[in-house]
């Protein structure tokens, strides 16, 4: 496993409209890893996210992804990079197996019925395989996308508050599957307001902040999570 950074972001100043959200960030995510980003809502973990997926343009310091500054249009980073965002972007016109096959499909997956029928048992989809995403809640919506960021290839993995929307069973199964992917020598970088996930799966976290971006040890960053604190 190749020890370079997956992720390195060195003063990085995000905002919109030349408006910086947060103080600048600077992490390293290497293979095989866990980075949290945590703070309060509003705070700007989300735009952080946004901007090391190539989603929005810094306003200021740099940030690379394999060792190469962002850019999500090239086919290579594509290939390696998969998210899931707050938002509910899917296929309206398929199915949950529909949707879920032709992803993992388009990726170039072998034994792509396998790795589907494995990611609708894991997200507590099979009796939804035939639905549209129109007919499914919106906890079950999630659980799509998520299972969606599953079924295909990549090495980095970046989640913006995975557990929204999820039941406590639901959110364990999610934190196996972490575990699992770092195990594997995969990356994942996530914003979360959930403790419990975050110390299950986390290696660090940062503490995004106005003032000052702070890294922290997992326990750290849970206890400043906590019910009541943020």
């Amino acid at each position: 496993m190749s020890k370079a950074p997956v992720i390195r972001a060195r003063n990085l100043l995000v905002g919109y409209g030349g408006e910086p959200v947060c103080a600048p960030v600077t992490f390293t995510l290497g293979p095989g890893r866990v980075l949290a980003l945590v703070g309060a809502n509003g705070s700007g973990k989300s735009t952080v996210l946004r901007a090391v997926l190539g989603l929005l343009k810094p306003a200021g310091g740099a940030v690379e992804v394999f060792g190469r500054p962002v850019d999500e249009r090239e086919a290579g980073f594509r290939a390696k990079v998969a998210s899931v965002l707050d938002d509910d972007a899917y296929f309206p016109a398929l199915t949950v197996e529909e949707h879920l096959y032709l992803t993992a499909r388009g990726h170039g997956v072998r034994g792509a019925d396998e790795v589907v029928a494995d990611a609708l048992e894991a997200f507590g989809l099979t009796e939804h395989g035939a639905s549209l995403p129109v007919a499914l809640s919106s906890g079950q919506r999630r659980r799509l996308l998520l299972a969606a960021g599953f079924v295909r290839p990549r090495a980095l993995l970046v989640l913006d508050e995975p557990e929204q929307r999820l039941d406590l069973t639901m959110r364990s199964r999610l934190a196996e599957r972490l575990v699992a992917e770092k195990s594997t020598g995969g990356s994942v970088l996530l914003a979360t307001h959930d403790p419990v996930l975050l110390r299950a799966v986390a290696d660090r976290a940062v503490l995004i902040a106005d003032d000052e971006c702070e890294l922290l040890s997992a326990d750290d960053a849970a206890a400043a999570i906590a019910p009541g604190v943020l």
